[in-house]
């Protein structure tokens, strides 16, 4: 008979991610019950795990946040990649246009502008220099894989899925208002134009999770879909998590 010598789950462990709360899909749901169903899912969002508790609650290192904003700038990187991705497997023009701000908005509209400018400034604000931010090397494989897994999804799958997939911004705006919150609150030595990734997010997210929501719930309209959906909102979450652990563990 084998046994597990696995420790069992405790206090002082990173707890797994919980569980999203997948609806039954005994019957099709309609747009609303969708929506709301999906909204449901923020109670797996990585904003829940003991890192950002920690950051929230003024309880991370300079070494922590810096070993944080570091790392995450790969993530960072592969949004714009994933948004191409998805445009490049959706066969409607109008739902390309307006996509297409997505990467606008990441990449930004020249040199020297947009969301991944905006992080490695954010990196520089909290004493990683730009040429250390800029190369990457501090990025763990571990983040690496899970960003880069994350551009293989909206790859190779059906791209209403994909988009299901990016609808984690719907939680976006809640971690936010925390980090705008805590940053001045415990890192005073943080200076607060290095917090402005966060205040853009506060008006990029809800408008993208709007046009997301709104693309998914139209077109999921039988069990099978909306099943897909749920599924592909749940790996995003999981990638979300695997990426913030590895930090976690990494600087410990």
């Amino acid at each position: 008979m084998v046994t597990t010598t696995l420790p069992s789950q405790s206090a002082a462990a990173p707890p797994t991610p919980p569980a999203p709360p997948f609806p039954r899909l005994d019957r099709p749901l309609s747009p609303t019950e969708m929506a709301d169903a999906m909204r449901a899912f923020s109670t797996s969002y990585y904003a829940v795990h003991p890192f950002h508790q920690m950051m929230h609650e003024g309880l991370l290192t300079r070494q922590q946040l810096q070993g944080w904003v570091a790392n995450r700038l790969a993530y960072q990187r592969a949004i714009p990649r994933k948004d191409a991705a998805i445009i490049s497997n959706c066969p409607d023009p109008d739902i390309r246009r307006e996509w297409m701000q997505r990467i606008v908005d990441h990449d930004g509209a020249k040199p020297g502008t947009g969301g991944i400018e905006l992080w490695i400034q954010l990196g520089v604000a909290l004493g990683v220099p730009r040429d250390h931010m800029d190369d990457e090397r501090y990025v763990l494989p571990a983040v690496r894989m899970a960003a880069e897994s994350y551009v293989t999804f909206c790859k190779t799958h059906y791209w209403v899925e994909a988009i299901a997939s990016s609808l984690t911004e719907l939680f976006a705006p809640g971690l936010m208002h925390q980090r705008l919150a805590a940053f001045p609150r415990h890192y005073p030595w943080v200076d607060a134009a290095g917090l402005e990734y966060f205040r853009t997010r506060l008006i990029q997210a809800p408008r993208d999770s709007g046009q997301g929501l709104e693309i998914v719930t139209s077109r999921c309209t039988t069990v099978d879909t909306q099943r897909t959906a749920f599924q592909a909102l749940a790996f995003k979450l999981e990638m979300l998590w695997v990426m913030i652990d590895a930090i976690y563990h990494a600087y410990a």
